[in-house]
């Protein structure tokens, strides 16, 4: 840097000298920034070579609640539901780089608190560039936040209808339920309104039920839709009113998630659990297992430990 220490200079303050040049402070801050510009870069590498290729679908430990991550292999990113608290904002930090603050779409089954309340918190803190939901109108506070939000988010809306596929890079969602559009219907219990939706990547697929019960079940199998999956998210956190074993039969699952967190309704049921062991499905839980992390290849399925 055009200094030498020479034998009879204090060393201290050649150094001092050296670090007052101009020049040097601007040589300093360009080589400081070219650093943290390396390591960025470097920490952006590690990323995507640590993250699994093909299709990741983690099923949130957010408590007594549903919240979905899905992403795939091109980065694209979709949270279905948001549990009942802001503990999804901990979760998406764990699973995306703190420099992605975009979501491609979040979709709301229905606006009950346990699968709303974590989304109104992500639509303060990030840019979502689309919203699914059906647009049924409930008289609550709560429920009157999440349309401001909405609307001030700016994001393109969808009312989801059965027949709207949603296609992505190298994946779509079909959506399954509700056959008829609901905006702007006032429904007072809206377990029933659930957005039913079937995710196909490849060979493999997942069904996402909501709280949906056993009357939108029936509809589903009565009208012939095709339900079959190798990962079924149970309905209603293993309530007795959903999970038929017609229903069952018709999906197929080699595995079930049950998004469930300690509650005082006995969820998940022990009639749902022997249903689940009667057909020899796997079970996860997210009361024993935390955050339940599945990998499709298109061919088959894992569980990222």
């Amino acid at each position: 840097m055009g200094y030498l220490i020479s034998p009879g200079k204090e060393v201290g303050r050649s150094f001092v000298k050296m670090f007052s040049s101009k020049k040097t402070k601007k040589q300093l801050a360009i080589a400081l920034g070219g650093l943290v510009c390396l390591n960025l870069i470097a920490w952006v590498v590690v990323y995507n070579l640590s993250r699994p290729k093909g299709l990741e679908v983690i099923f949130f430990d957010v408590g007594q609640g549903d919240s979905i991550f899905i992403e795939n292999s091109t980065r694209q990113q979709i949270l279905i539901d948001g549990g009942p608290d802001s503990t999804v904002l901990e979760k998406l930090a764990e699973e995306m780089p703190f420099y992605d603050r975009t979501l491609d779409l979040i979709i709301l089954t229905h606006p009950e608190h346990d699968h709303m309340a974590g989304l109104m918190e992500v639509l303060k803190r990030y840019k979502v560039e689309n919203i699914l939901w059906t647009g049924i109108i409930r008289n609550t506070d709560e429920y009157k936040e999440w349309k401001r939000l909405i609307e001030e988010e700016g994001a393109e809306i969808f009312v989801a209808k059965s027949g709207l596929k949603i296609k992505l890079a190298d994946n779509y969602i079909d959506i399954l339920y509700p056959f008829e559009s609901l905006d702007g219907r006032e429904i007072e219990d809206s377990n029933d309104t659930s957005v039913v939706a079937r995710l196909i990547f490849g060979d493999n697929s997942f069904l996402f039920t909501g709280d949906a019960g056993m009357d939108v079940e029936n509809k589903l199998i009565k009208n012939n839709i095709y339900l079959d999956s190798d990962v079924l998210k149970i309905g209603h956190h293993g309530s007795k009113y959903s999970t038929g074993e017609v229903f069952l039969k018709a999906v197929s699952p080699q595995l079930a998630a049950i998004q469930v967190g300690k509650n005082s309704y006995g969820h998940p049921t022990e009639e749902v659990l022997a249903k689940l062991k009667k057909f020899a499905i796997k079970v996860l839980r997210n009361d024993l297992n935390g955050d339940i992390k599945i990998i499709s290849d298109g061919n088959k399925i894992y569980e990222r430990r």
